[in-house]
């Protein structure tokens, strides 16, 4: 039976390109990215798969009256198998900007195909593997084959910006078992020998330092907000570095805890202010072994530090923050099935690791709901000249099928 599904998958090949391209021209950017959300994407996404065969499509649409159709939308659906027992195949439709459009050789929002590549924004995060996981359900319909297990899509808004509206909002409406086989493509290497079963603890901070405006050719009466964030963002940066990086777990990449300064706010439009007021942000991750606690000291204690040298206040704030919840077992049922198709399809077995980014896994993990991450890709997600490679997606395709099989 593999075999028959395996050539359908390669079949549809041209399919998947065209498709996603197509799915790439339609901005899906959350109201905090200045975007107005992901429904005409949804919308596209629920007529692209009218014939392919799935036995129920229902959209679960969050509320949220910042974005003009007042809804966030989540697509879940369902082809029916064998058992009882579901293959949850987890996307997200949401994107991030583009960025800086100099740094771009072709337009993020008009795709390119070069050289076996699809170049665009959203193109590998997540666009790839919406594709991969919605065709594994027109192979099976094309080739007149039951899968053995269910497969359940689930292709969810506002993972960019928090999950509130896309993954939580769907946990919270129920559609969960327990027995579920959760995957979450959205993460690995170009081969996909990695299988992501932990993730570390994430800190996002908001540093504000208040100083006084004045005249740049007058300092005196004045107290220079950048210059004392200046100093701030590098004691900070090199004091979590020194304490903190020399802890180490072999089973994340990196093996330590990371602490980037990160977004900065605009300060005055002219050259000849002196600002008194500077914003800065840091992107912490943060693996088990070191308390949390700790690093959020480092951020109190130096800026009580720079208001004894310049005067400043340094109001510090913690915009987001996760624990790392238990990891997957590598023996659970999800790891070892994914792991016998990847092989089946592959050749290769993968690794279970542990990674920093944050993915909607952590939040299944948190209700004790085993995931794990895994895709094929390149790394491209959020850099300008985003692609995804369309192997990649035929490859996932074909594993998504033979875990569907029972492998």
């Amino acid at each position: 039976m593999y075999d028959k599904i395996e050539k359908k998958v390669a079949d549809f090949r041209e399919d998947m390109k065209n498709d996603l391209m197509e799915m790439l021209k339609i901005p899906a950017l959350s109201p905090e990215n200045d975007g107005d959300g992901e429904m005409e994407r949804a919308e596209f996404i629920m007529e692209l798969i009218k014939g392919f065969g799935f036995d129920k499509i229902e959209r679960y649409d969050a509320p949220d009256p910042r974005v003009s159709s007042g809804k966030r939308p989540n697509i879940v659906a369902i082809k029916e198998g064998g058992t009882d027992q579901n293959v949850v195949i987890l996307a997200h439709i949401d994107i991030v900007p583009e960025g800086d459009l100099d740094q771009w050789e072709t337009d993020p929002y008009d795709p390119v195909f070069k050289d076996g590549k699809i170049y665009g924004r959203g193109s590998e995060d997540n666009g790839q593997e919406v594709i991969a996981a919605l065709y594994a359900a027109r192979a099976f319909t094309e080739a007149g084959i039951k899968p053995h297990h269910n497969l359940k899509v689930m292709l969810v808004s506002d993972e960019e910006t928090g999950s509130t509206y896309g993954a939580k909002y769907l946990l919270e409406e129920g559609v969960i078992e327990d027995d579920d086989l959760i995957i979450v493509p959205d993460h690995s290497e170009k081969n996909g020998k990695l299988i992501e079963v932990v993730e570390k603890a994430g800190l996002w901070v908001k540093v504000t330092c208040r100083g006084k405006q004045g005249h740049a050719a007058m300092p005196g009466g004045t107290i220079n907000a950048n210059r004392a964030m200046a100093e701030y963002q590098f004691l900070v940066d090199k004091r979590l570095k020194e304490q903190f990086q020399d802890v180490r777990n072999e089973l994340f990449s990196p093996t330590f805890s990371t602490f980037e300064p990160t977004k900065r706010e605009k300060n005055v439009p002219n050259v000849n202010t002196i600002p008194g007021k500077e914003v800065q942000y840091f992107d912490c991750r943060i693996i088990p072994e070191v308390d949390k606690s700790e690093v959020k000291q480092v951020f109190k204690s130096t800026g009580e530090e720079m208001k004894k040298k310049y005067g400043t206040d340094h109001d510090v704030e913690y915009l987001r923050e996760s624990d790392a919840p238990p990891g997957t077992p590598v023996d659970s049922p999800v790891v070892k099935k994914l792991s016998r198709a990847i092989h089946k399809v592959t050749g290769f077995d993968p690794e279970p690791v542990g990674i920093g980014g944050g993915t909607v896994a952590a939040g299944f993990r948190r209700r004790g709901y085993p995931a794990v991450v895994w895709c094929s890709n390149h790394n491209m997600a959020h850099q300008p000249n985003e692609y995804a490679v369309l192997d990649n997606i035929v490859r996932d395709c074909k594993v998504f099928c033979a875990m569907l099989l029972g492998y």
